[in-house]
Formats: structure tokens, sequence, C-alpha cells
């Protein structure tokens, strides 16, 4: 009877712990979410659906997001394959038959045969990224991607389909260029606000890497704002402005691919990697492709307003090496090339500007290093009339200047 009653005991006593666990945890849930208005920390498990068959769930908010936007954008980011036709090249030895005579190879060396071409052969070359911008078929990517005149460009979507692409227009002044495909009802990608992204916000990279693998998803944060880099292949090379960089891991093949925020929107084009380095990467801010997308939309090409004066920004070092009466503005001056400070025929030798001038602000706006005379000029528009003040010598000037389109 004693061992009855103390099993008993014991029984009562372990559900009566279990209950009383449960309802205190719960109290105590509930207690921590209404007086600090946060969920519990999530933690990793696998729900059992079937045998031998699991369900992930995400940690933490973020990586929920992170899947989310990469599930949702994924249709939309396509791999582009560059092609181009080749000669056949075959090792031709116009003397073969003749060596081979018995009679004659103890006193010859055969020679090593020549090669000889023989028709062409359409070959890929490269590959890059690009993503979908409009549903009848436009799409973004990088100018250096698609920059060949002579090649044949092919784009892979993510359900395997294999589209000609047509270049459509490459930007004269950023590593952009916009491409079409035949095919309407296409999923697309939303465009953020890349002038009000922060360092240290999460990122995610999505592209083609090593022209192989697609949509290859990395991700990381953004490492620093506003850089200047010079890109290039090694044959060529292109000094880019304002860029975003970025741990985010961006590889050959990568280039023309989104980096895409929490929220599932475009904030950047991965254009570079630092060859040097671990985990550097650069993309173009998306606001600088907004444009293009328009002109492109609205006069099927890309056009850019320019004034035709070469420079150099003014700081505080520069105006004190120079002695220079201002620590603002833009020098105009020759490049280090020797080329001329005014570009013949341009608005800028229209409008009477001079090498040496100092152009210090145009429509009141204050020329410095957050608004280089670049900047200012690419936010106008071909036959704008643009309002500039000029220190020339100990003189202030006000120049007017009508833009013309950059052939």
């Amino acid at each position: 009877m004693t061992k009855k009653i103390v099993t008993l005991t014991i029984l009562i006593s372990f559900f009566t712990s279990v209950i009383t666990g449960s309802v205190f945890g719960l109290l105590t849930e509930q207690r921590i979410i209404g007086k600090y208005g946060m969920e519990p920390t999530k933690i990793i498990r696998q729900q059992i659906i079937k045998p031998g068959e699991t369900q992930f769930i995400p940690q933490t908010t973020e990586e929920e997001k992170t899947i989310e936007v990469v599930r949702n954008a994924s249709p939309a980011v396509v791999s582009i394959i560059i092609s181009k036709d080749l000669p056949i090249i075959q090792q031709y030895d116009p003397f073969q038959e003749f060596f081979n005579d018995p009679f004659f190879s103890p006193f010859f060396q055969v020679p090593t045969p020549a090669p000889k071409s023989s028709g062409t052969i359409k070959q890929e070359i490269g590959g890059g990224t690009g993503f979908i911008i409009s549903s009848d078929g436009l799409i973004l990517t990088n100018k250096h991607v698609v920059s060949d005149p002579e090649a044949d460009y092919t784009v892979l979507t993510n359900d395997g389909n294999k589209y000609p692409a047509t270049v459509i227009a490459r930007d004269p002044m950023q590593d952009l260029a916009i491409i079409k495909i035949t095919k309407d009802n296409l999923p697309t990608l939303s465009l953020g606000n890349s002038d009000n992204i922060e360092i240290g916000q999460s990122v995610i990279a999505i592209g083609n890497a090593l022209g192989e693998f697609r949509n290859t998803v990395s991700v990381g944060v953004i490492s620093g704002l506003r850089r200047t880099i010079t890109a290039g292949n090694g044959a060529t090379s292109e000094t880019l402005d304002e860029v975003i960089q970025t741990d985010a891991a961006i590889n050959k093949g990568n280039s023309g691919g989104p980096l895409m925020n929490l929220s599932g929107e475009v904030i950047g084009i991965n254009t570079a990697m630092a060859s040097s380095a671990q985990n550097i990467g650069f993309a173009i801010p998306i606001n600088k492709a907004k444009k293009d997308i328009s002109d492109v939309k609205n006069k099927g090409k890309i056009s850019y307003p320019y004034i035709g004066v070469r420079y150099v920004l003014i700081n505080k070092e520069i105006a004190e090496k120079n002695k220079l009466a201002v620590d603002y503005g833009a020098l105009v001056a020759r490049d280090n090339e020797g080329n001329a400070a005014i570009v013949p025929g341009s608005p800028a030798e229209k409008a009477g500007i001079l090498e040496n001038d100092i152009v210090l602000e145009i429509d009141n706006v204050k020329i410095d290093e957050n608004n280089t005379l670049a900047k200012i000029i690419s936010k106008k528009q071909v036959s704008d009339i643009i309002k500039l003040k000029i220190r020339r010598g100990d003189k202030e000037l006000a120049v007017d200047v009508t833009l013309e389109e950059r052939k």
C-alpha cells in the first residue's frame, strides 16, 4: 500500500510540474512580449513531415527574409551567354606527304605543322548576369558584359528557357546596358532607393557565378559607400564613381546581377571585385540606372547631356597646393594626357568658358565633393539652359550654357 501511495504521489508531482512549468513558461513569454514588445528568440529545429523528410524552419527573422527574397527574386534573374563566330584552326603541314617518304626520313626532321583556318564555328566565349526590369523583356546588365558588337547574346531564364537577346543601349558614361528578349508576362524585380542605404545594412547578391553556376546567392553587408574605383579586364578600364562597396561575394560572371536589400528591392548592380582582396566587391547604385531605364522606355536610347569641359575637383589640399582663391568648385584644366580643357565645338566653348576658369556653382548648387560637376550635369536634360557661376582671375561671372547630347 505504501508503494502505491508513493508511486501515485510521484506521478501526481510529475504531471503537476509539467503543467505548472508550461503555464509558467507561457505566462513568462507573454510578460516578455508585453514588456519589451518583442518575440522570444527562435530556435533552429526540424519538423518531421514524413519518415525521411524534414522541413527547415529559419532561426531568425533575417534568415527568413533572406530565403524569401531569394525565392521571389530568382525567377527574374537571368544568365547572359556570350557567343561568337571564331575561325576553326587546323594543324596543316604542306610537306607532310613529302617527308613521310622513307627515303627522306633519315635526312630531314619533319617540321611542326602550321595552323590553317578552315571556316568558322560559333563558340561560347563568356557569360554574365542580368535581371528583368519590365514584363515585356527589358533586362538591365553591365555594359562590359555586352560590349562586343560582333558577339551574339542569349538569355537563359531561371526556368531553363533560352532567348536570343538584342542590345538596346549601352550607357556612354557608366558600366550599364539594357538588352531585350521577345517574351511577355515575365517576372520583374522592384527597384529600391540607393540614396537611403547605410553602411552595415544586410544585402544579397545573386548572379551567374563563373559563368557556370546560375543564380548563385551570397550574403553580406554594405561595407562602404561612394567609392571611386578603376575597373578593367587588362585591355580596357573605366573609372566608376560613387559605387557601393560590399563584402557579399561577387565572383566572375556575377557582373550585371542585382544587389538586393532584405525588402526584396534592387539597390545596386554588381559590377566589379577587388582581385587583390577577399570579399570586397562593388555595385553601381540603382538610382544611377533609373535614368537609363526611363530613357530607353521613352526614347528607345540612352541620352546624356554634356557641357564639354575637363576639370579637376577642388578641395582644400588642391587649393593650397595651387594657391587658388577658393577651396571648392571645378578647375577647368587639361587632363594628364594633355587633352584640351575645352572640347572643340562643345557647349562650353560656345558659351565662352576658358581654361583655368573655376566653375563655382551650377543653377545655384555649389560644386564640391558631394556635388561634382558631372553629377549635377547628369541630372539635367539635353537642351536645358544652365546658369554657371564662374571665377576668372579676381572676377566672378554668370554664364548661360545650353546643354547638348553626348555623341
